[in-house]
């Protein structure tokens, strides 16, 4: 390369050209011969260092075994920049060796004078030589803002330690770190879990469907409008009911569908130049603009000209998603019958066939994706209509009564579904046995014209699964909290059972899947029949990937990078020397909590912080995802907030506005990371063996939610400390979680 000379091969649209703007410096030093004792160090006037104090000299980056490199900006207020190279011993006892000559000069971009190598007198007059590589670039100020490297401040020590934030790589043979073990017990280091997602697994699965809205217990009708429904709903989600009131306290009701909440609106994607429905903020004037790649406005005007549909949605009617899901409710909405546009899933099957626990799985999954949608339990409705404690005998066929209140109270759960669906809600999963033709042909014509049905048949014929399930299902089903002896309450469920499988007709109509023996994780098959369309083709692909073998996934952050200490967003910096010490203390860890799991695996994304992390590790195979790697700041990545904040404040606006939307200009939204998530959910849903996950924050965030069930708005607030391991604890009771901070 030799010198090289300022280029401008564009115009900037903020007019700059080649008179002026910032030179983009890199400066690279190549020697195949010298040995790693010695370290490539540049030092010299501002803008570098503004020191010519040998100790003060920054360190160049390690590129390969032989070439050293190291990059800067020069503002414009620099025109000449004064510097020279030297080699720094590993020893800081011995002095450093400055390079024979006069100083460099780089004036305008271009270094004056013959300099293509560096001579360096060492001892006994053993002259070493170096190639030099020295190219300037003319860059615009929108292009400077991609790097962190754009601002003076970054030239600077940092305030944090002071350490330098142009050392990026430092030579990694210059530290060295103690092998750390955990000298006490893995419970030693265990911490409480957050209160949304504690205990989790000690709920019963049930209780955490949809509470029954036709349903008062206080003796009135409930005002259920839609606009108190949503705020019930999410005041009530996941809420158990306390109580069991007599069948003349309950009322039925009819939600008045005169106060069904629509909205209108289009946002253009300047990507893909195409239009699409959005969801207005509240106070927020304009609308949100999908921005891809070269399209940094945020907003635009109500007031501009452009094509919009005056298309009419309801509440809720796009999925909070982005990419392939919003794409595909798109296309149903503006192609698919009414009806299509909104689906149940109306489960089947005998009793302790595990279909509640697959009703709230493919409930997180759908939530997780950004689909509107909820569980409802038709026993659940039956035990705040007609009370806990039913006896076998409530559940024959031949028992006129029971079949008429079991028969209206999935009428009801049907009815507060479809009210939901009318409202916006996109996917509804219909939890009971629905064991007979008579029973699936009245929800068939409920829903008639309002929603899509799809049965969803799990049978199993595994004996020891069924016994188990039965077990699980005195012990944590509100049926038997009263039955104080846990044989008689066996024998009970045993009967209910028998009395179901009398009247037994597996399903033979419609669009349905069935799932034949595929809970116990060593294979079984899945029947689909008239199956089509995008979410169902989804659901399809999920169910055939989940099964109930127990097995913990661990999930961490890579250990303190030195971006970390600097407070910079991105990057692929180096750990610093608390987070090697962490990785030291993690490859503990994984040794003691899974030293007999031979089929354990580590996953790191490909940015080198997780590496580093994971290379302490040893005994299990490691796989790098790119769908791990952090979350893509765009045209912020390397910069602080506070820098953001200075230099960008709409988009700093922005973000803070709403965080799981807020798309970085040619980067991410919290939404994209989910997309491209779903694979590594599909994996970990089908490995048997455990897995430790090493990556970063936002994509931890992220998988975090989806084990338990947060909110997507919640998740860019998700607490994800460094250090620190989550362990999610995965099999027949649902999801528990334990949390271990190895260190501050």
């Amino acid at each position: 390369m030799g010198s090289g000379a300022s280029k401008n091969t564009e115009e900037d649209d903020d007019g700059s050209n080649g008179g002026g703007g910032q030179l983009y410096v890199s400066l690279k030093m190549e020697n195949s011969k010298v040995e790693g004792e010695l370290t490539p160090h540049v030092y010299g006037s501002l803008p570098l260092i503004g020191s010519w104090d040998p100790s003060k000299a920054l360190p160049m980056q390690r590129e390969s075994a032989s070439m050293s490199e190291i990059s800067f900006v020069v503002p414009p207020d620099h025109e000449t920049l004064d510097f020279k190279f030297l080699l720094k011993p590993k020893h800081r006892n011995t002095p450093c060796i400055v390079e024979e000559g006069q100083n460099r000069l780089l004036t305008g971009g271009s270094l004056q004078g013959d300099a293509r190598l560096a001579l360096f007198r060492l001892e006994g007059d053993v002259i070493v030589e170096f190639r030099v590589f020295i190219n300037a670039d003319r860059v615009s100020p929108f292009d400077l803002a991609t790097s962190w490297r754009a601002y003076r401040e970054n030239l600077q020590p940092s305030t944090v330690r002071g350490i330098p934030d142009v050392s990026i790589n430092p030579d990694p043979e210059s530290v060295e770190c103690p092998l750390e073990s955990l000298e006490l017990d893995l419970a030693h280091y265990e911490v409480p879990a957050p209160t949304p997602s504690a205990n989790s697994y000690l709920v019963y699965a049930a209780d955490n469907a949809e509470n029954p809205r036709s349903l008062s217990a206080s003796g009135s009708f409930i005002n259920d409008s839609p606009k108190n429904a949503a705020q019930n709903s999410s005041e009530d989600s996941g809420v158990t009911v306390d109580g069991s009131p007599s069948a003349k306290e309950m009322k039925v009701i009819v939600p008045d569908s005169s106060d069904i909440y629509s909205a209108s609106g289009e946002a253009e994607s300047k990507s893909m130049g195409t239009l699409s429905p959005f969801q207005q903020k509240d106070g927020q004037k304009g609308l949100f603009v999908d921005r891809g790649v070269g399209s940094p406005r945020l907003v635009k005007s109500l007031s501009a000209s452009s094509f919009l549909v005056d298309t009419k949605q309801t509440k809720n009617s796009m999925p909070a998603a982005a990419g392939a899901v919003a794409a595909a409710a798109v296309a149903d909405q503006m192609l698919g019958p009414k009806e299509d546009r909104h689906l149940a899933i109306v489960l089947v099957g005998l009793p302790a066939r595990g279909k509640t626990f697959t009703a709230a799985k493919l409930t997180r999954y759908l939530r997780w994706l950004g689909h509107d949608t909820k569980h409802f339990n038709v026993g659940k409705y039956r035990r705040l209509k007609h009370g806990v404690n039913m006896s076998a005998d409530f559940f024959r066929a031949d028992n006129p009564e029971g079949v008429e209140a079991r028969t209206e109270v999935a009428a009801l759960a049907m009815e507060d579904m479809i009210a939901w669906m009318q409202e916006g809600g996109q996917v509804g999963i219909f939890d009971a046995t629905n064991s007979t033709r008579v029973r699936r042909n009245m929800l068939m014509k409920m829903a008639e014209g309002k929603c899509k049905i799809i049965f969803l048949e799990t049978l199993c014929n595994d004996e020891r699964i069924i016994e188990r399930n039965i077990r699980l299902k005195i012990q944590q089903s509100p049926d038997y909290s009263e039955e104080m002896d846990f044989e008689a309450g066996v024998r009970d469920f045993r009967d209910r059972l028998a009395n179901y499988e009398r009247v037994y007709e597996p399903v033979e109509e419609g669009s349905y899947i069935k799932m034949i023996d595929m809970v116990s994780g060593n294979g079984g098959q899945i029947q689909v029949n008239n199956i089509s369309g995008y979410l169902p083709g989804r659901i399809v692909f999920f169910l055939v990937n989940t099964h109930l073998t127990p097995r913990p996934i661990l999930l961490t952050r890579h250990g303190e990078s030195m971006d970390n200490v600097r407070g910079r967003i991105g990057g692929d910096s180096v750990i610093s020397e608390s987070g090697k010490l962490y990785a030291k203390k993690l490859a503990s860890f994984v040794e003691k909590r899974l030293k007999s799991e031979k089929a354990a695996t580590i996953w790191t994304s490909t940015l080198q912080r997780t590496n580093l992390t994971a290379s302490s590790i040893v005994g299990f195979p490691k796989v790098q995802w790119r769908a791990l790697d952090e979350i893509n700041a765009g045209v912020c990545d390397g910069m602080t907030y506070e820098e953001v904040k200075k230099n960008m404040p709409e988009e700093y606006e922005s973000r803070k506005k709403d965080k799981l939307r807020y798309r970085y200009p040619r980067g991410e939204s919290y939404l994209d990371v989910i997309q491209r998530l779903e694979p590594v959910i599909i994996e970990l849903e089908r490995q048997r063996a455990p897995v430790v996950v090493i990556s970063h924050q936002a994509v931890l965030r992220a998988l975090y939610a989806y084990f338990a069930d947060r909110p997507l708005k919640e998740i860019p607030q998700i607490e994800m400390p460094l250090h620190t391991i989550i362990e999610i604890q995965m099999g027949v009771s649902g999801v528990q979680e334990k949390r271990y901070k190895l260190m501050d």
